[in-house]
């Protein structure tokens, strides 16, 4: 029912159920960060960063994308303990770390190499 009032809305390419955050406090929990995103929709999951690399950072999975829209529009900026929010897009294309690209490219030559399937013609 809700679908047909927004189901013709075209949405920007880029617009993903998945949001990536920067800058959260390295304090911040998950119960914490439902009671922030969930005012915007049903989430499916949170995965809040606590290796050294990723503290600060999030995933944020809605539900529905709609909210995961909503969700990026309003809490882009959003001061979280003196801290403004980076509400992003999770681009599944776009690796966030150069090294990952390169250490995914590395692998596939080594499958390519691994099967012979470095050659796309049949022999």
């Amino acid at each position: 029912m809700a679908m047909s009032k927004r189901g013709n809305v075209r949405l920007p390419p880029e617009v993903n159920r998945i949001l990536y955050i920067k800058n959260l406090p390295y304090k911040i929990t998950a119960e914490e960060m439902y009671d922030i995103f969930g005012k915007y929709g049903a989430i499916r999951q949170i995965r809040v960063g606590n290796t050294p690399e990723t503290k600060g950072t999030a995933f944020v999975v809605y539900e529905d994308i709609f909210d995961a829209k909503n969700a990026c529009d309003h809490l882009s900026g959003f001061n979280v303990c003196n801290r403004y929010l980076v509400v992003l897009y999770y681009q599944s294309t776009k690796a966030f770390k150069k090294t990952d690209t390169d250490k995914k490219k590395q692998d596939i030559q080594d499958m390519k190499a691994k099967y012979g399937l470095s050659t796309p013609e049949k022999k």
